[in-house]
């Protein structure tokens, strides 16, 4: 007889596997009250075994009516409190209490040992749980003691259904408006097939979340290939077992309730752990009893890992661990991390978790720690700014205890208060605010040996090297010596192709930038040649003509593919990156501007740390806003706020999921590339994808950031006059002059009066640039010698004169050569004197997405070498660097641009559709296919010649360009096998 290949021989299997090896009972649909759903049988049995003496002392079963006032008030209960509550605490019914489940004995106590056996574990296939229509039936469902605590839909791919149809049918057919399928009446929903397994702790029909509950392969989402079975077995087999399901129910299961701030208003969620989670604490649970106090453990978990759940859960379990001998192994369990949202939000959690809340403490300063510590409080919450204390108490007052130290990697930018602070010396170290919690705690720790009565447990999406050499695993090696590496491992890449978070790569377009310096001096002067490249990068970028340009395509791209788009349902947000506070500043003013003029319904938020100087007087962003800075995160949830502009601040630690577009202008790499960006990554139900606009980094540096970790000369047209008043305000802002010294030196200078009656005023205005810091240096010079070329300009053509422009233009004439290099620029100066931007365009490349390797990253470990030297610097004359400048950042003179562009466009589709390069994408090694997209786009430029013949001499004469383009061609078109083939 040929095997059984359809949906009831996995149902069989998954029943029989139950049954004959996991010690259930096999239910019938008969034995099943639909109206309270309920096994009713198994349900008295178990009483009657285990409480004869309180059930006849409540004449439940005397009589039908009787039972009948039992069974309404057990059904009222499990609506109001839930499966979880009744089966952990029982159900009070008239002067009495019955158990309604033993959780698992803890060791050497034979009594608790015997009343958990008398749990009756059933599952029940086919159950026919509708009153009004017997043909609906449940593939199966998993009684304990008579009460539903799981349901199943099952179904095969051999029978061309999937884990996707069991989702639909819950969905569609599995409605809560039946008693089975209620909310918190069963624990969790299972949709399984012979593959992947998805489950929801919440049926809402068409809204219902299923989320996956798979253990993950190569890295990433599915189930690896199983050599003794079915992929999901590991389902029935292990985490249906009665020890493992009843572990759950006593460790893991919870209805947490969550109180909305403003409203008062509570919403209750009903939690199950994801297969990552209960596998990573049960390993760190083992461990920490195998090795003892003073342990060290590693957990690199992603964002959409749900690690705050895991943190909970981990640190509850950790406090009652006890070792072979019935001891418990630690006193206290002390819970750090770096947000306080973050911090109250794991004390409520913990709190829940718990069934006797007061022996969790929240230490909000370090005098609540140290009375907290007094107490013996089993678990202690608190932030980074307490872990010297910790650290020194532990070690000293309290080393005849021992403790757990759970410490999570949660920034604290998002927190205006926070990171307003300035230095704090840890253990004889300082750190700066500005760094993240894993440098904070290093530092901490790195002036402290690791105290002997404690166990450390990390957690981070990102860790370092110091962090991995800290906590690590150390793997050894052939020659003797020590790979450290995290002892357990959620990845990025699982955790996007789960969809617990975005893949914030998969639309990256880089922004060219593309402008022309001119020499103003006849000579040919020698500067340093890397920092004079930096510094003209700074100086054009900064400039306040760039920065509105920049904007317009900020303010346009939102508009029209962003909200025109219905990106997140029409609740979009998007984030501006910006360098510094000034610039945030600035792009907040042109931004706010610009919405303005083109009476859109939005506005802008700026953040930043502390107060800045902006046009005369010190600022805040409380200033600016208009409202708080406390509330400045709640405030970006809601209309008409949609725009979030920042410098240092929001770039770690922020999640909010309506944030769908980000506008990065600021260099990124490494971790800070990774973290910023992955703003972007949080889930939302109607979020689809995101979007990243960068005028700054290249994708092969961004790339390599999260490889780690996983991987337009616009012309300026007709010159606005009113961009002369912009440049006075910024001028003004800055307060090297007042208007007395314009005044009086153009009076003193029309009237022929000598220079020793001139030099006073500009040599006080020199000093006063002097003592200003070197941006505002920078914003100064390059307003003045903007206003000074403008005007010149525009006074020849302008139909009116202006006194007040005129005499400005004399001043800054006089006042410019005088002025010095920018403070700490050795070998630029005299630089910014001796160009001026003719000309600056920002245009948009191909959107890209860049594609992460399938493979793990490995980071350098701590440098042990010093430098003390001074850098060399590399001399080199005005012409060759800004020649090097132009071939970087373009000088290109398009006669026709328009052509120009169709033509590229042309080129890039000729290599999409080239039949070698798929072959070879499709084959063949990532090189290999370079090389085939290289040959295609070469016979595209030929055959463009047809169309014109300026494209072809670019490439041929422009390396840099030629690269460019290349390099679009390839980035724009290359795709993995999987990419091809889903």
């Amino acid at each position: 007889m040929p095997s059984n290949t359809k949906e009831n021989g996995f149902e069989t299997l998954i029943v029989d596997s139950l049954v004959n090896n996991n010690g259930y009972e096999q239910g019938d649909t008969s034995e099943y009250h639909k109206e309270y759903a309920i096994d009713e049988g198994r349900l008295f049995r178990f009483l009657l075994s285990t409480q004869k003496k309180a059930m006849d002392e409540l004449h439940i079963l005397d009589s039908d009516l009787e039972k009948e006032r039992f069974l309404k008030q057990l059904d009222k209960k499990l609506k109001n409190d839930g499966v979880i509550e009744l089966l952990r605490k029982g159900i009070r019914y008239k002067h009495l209490r019955l158990d309604l489940f033993y959780v698992r004995p803890s060791i050497h106590n034979p009594e608790a040992a015997e009343l958990y056996e008398k749990n009756i574990f059933s599952v029940t296939r086919q159950l026919q749980y509708s009153s009004f229509n017997p043909r609906l039936a449940l593939d199966v469902c998993i009684f304990i003691n008579g009460l539903p605590v799981i349901t199943m839909e099952l179904k095969n791919q051999l029978t061309k259904q999937n884990v996707f149809d069991a989702v639909e049918q819950y969905k569609n057919d599995r409605t809560p408006d039946k008693v089975l399928f209620s909310f918190k009446r069963c624990i969790v929903h299972f949709a399984v097939d012979d593959n992947e397994i998805r489950m929801c702790t919440e049926l809402k029909g068409k809204k219902s979340w299923f989320l996956p509950f798979n253990k993950g392969f190569n890295d990433g989402a599915g189930n690896p290939p199983n050599p003794n079975g079915i992929k999901t077995d590991y389902l029935w087999k292990e985490i249906l077992t009665k020890d493992e399901l009843s572990n759950i129910i006593e460790n893991y299961a919870q209805v947490i309730a969550e109180k909305d701030e403003d409203t008062g208003a509570i919403t209750y969620k009903q939690v199950f752990p994801r297969y990552h989670q209960l596998s990573v604490v049960k390993s760190l649970l083992a461990d920490a009893k195998r090795d003892g106090v003073g342990g060290r453990y590693l957990i690199q978990h992603s964002a959409g890992s749900g690690k705050s759940n895991s943190i909970a859960w981990l640190a509850h379990q950790l406090v009652t661990l006890k070792n072979d001998s019935g001891k418990e192994i630690f006193d206290t369990v002390i819970v750090v991390t770096d947000r306080i949202n973050l911090d109250k939000q794991i004390k409520d959690t913990i709190k829940q978790f718990m069934q006797v809340s007061a022996t969790v403490g929240w230490a909000k300063s370090s005098s609540d720690l140290k009375q907290l510590l007094k107490e013996g409080k089993k678990i202690i919450i608190t932030i980074v700014h307490k872990f010297q204390f910790i650290l020194d108490d532990i070690g000293e007052v309290h080393k005849d205890k021992n403790f757990a130290i759970l410490i999570d990697e949660a920034h604290s930018s998002q927190n205006g208060s926070l990171s307003a602070k300035m230095n704090m010396v840890l253990s004889g170290s300082v750190y700066e605010d500005e760094d993240e919690l894993e440098d904070k705690i290093n530092t901490i720790i790195e002036g402290r040996k690791m105290v002997k009565n404690a166990s450390y447990f990390a957690f981070t999406a990102t860790p370092k090297n110091k962090t991995l050499e800290m906590f690590g695993k150390k793997v050894p090696l052939p020659d003797g010596t020590t790979k450290p590496e995290p002892h357990y491992v959620y990845t990025m890449k699982q955790a996007i192709e789960e969809g617990f978070i975005m893949d914030v790569l998969k639309y990256f377009t880089p922004v060219q930038s593309y402008y022309k310096l001119a020499k103003t001096v006849e000579d040919d002067p020698q500067f340093d040649k890397k920092r004079a490249q930096r510094l003209l990068r700074y100086y054009v970028e900064s400039n306040q003509y760039a920065i509105h340009e920049k904007s317009k395509i900020i303010v346009e791209h939102f508009h029209t593919e962003v909200i025109a788009k219905g990106k997140v349902g029409g609740k979009a947000r998007a984030m501006v990156i910006s360098s510094s506070i000034k610039r945030a500043i600035e792009y907040y003013k042109e931004i706010s501007k610009l919405l303005e003029e083109r009476k859109s319904p939005f506005k802008a938020i700026v953040a930043f740390s502390g107060t800045a100087e902006y046009e005369g007087k010190q600022v805040t962003e409380a200033d600016l806003n208009g409202f708080p800075s406390a509330k400045i995160e709640k405030t970006f949830k809601a209309d008409p706020y949609r725009i979030l502009i920042v410098a240092n601040k929001f770039q770690t630690g922020f999640d909010e999921p309506l944030l769908h577009t980000m506008y990065v202008d600021k260099g990124l790499s490494d971790i800070k590339a990774v973290q910023t960006l992955s703003r972007l990554n949080r889930s939302h139900p109607d979020k689809k994808d995101t979007f990243i606009l960068d005028f700054v980094n290249e994708p092969g540096i961004i790339k390599q950031a999260f490889d780690r970790y996983y991987k337009t000369t616009i012309l300026s047209g007709e010159t606005d006059v009113n961009k002369l008043n912009d440049l006075i305000d910024t001028m003004e802002s800055i307060q090297v002059f007042n208007d007395q010294d314009v005044d009086t030196l153009v009076e003193r200078y029309l009237a022929n009066e000598p220079r020793e009656v001139l030099d006073p005023i500009l040599d006080r205005c020199v000093e006063v640039y002097k003592d200003l810091i070197m941006e505002d240096q920078i914003d100064f010079k390059s307003s003045a010698k903007t206003f000074v070329r403008t005007y010149n300009f525009l006074s020849a053509i302008l139909p009116y004169g202006s006194i007040q422009w005129e005499k400005l233009s004399i001043f800054l004439t006089l006042l410019l050569p005088k002025l010095p290099k920018p403070e700490g620029e050795d070998y630029t100066e005299g630089l910014l004197e001796d160009v001026d931007l003719e000309s600056y365009r920002a245009e948009a490349q191909e959107t890209m997405r860049i594609q992460l390797e399938n493979e793990n990253g490995e980071i350098a470990p701590v440098p042990v070498s010093t430098s003390t030297g001074i850098d060399v610097p590399e001399l080199d004359s005005l012409t060759n660097i800004l020649k090097e400048f132009h071939d970087i950042f373009g000088n290109i003179e398009w006669t026709d641009e328009d052509k120009v562009k169709k033509q590229i466009n042309d080129i890039i589709e000729s290599v999409r559709k080239d039949e070698r390069y798929n072959n070879a994408m499709q084959y063949s090694d990532k090189q290999n296919a370079r090389d085939e997209s290289d040959r295609a786009a070469h016979e595209a430029v030929l055959n463009s010649m047809q169309s014109g013949l300026e494209l072809f001499r670019e490439v041929q004469n422009n390396p840099s360009f030629r690269k460019w383009l290349f390099d679009s061609a390839f980035n724009s078109t290359y795709q993995t096998n999987s990419q091809q083939h889903p």
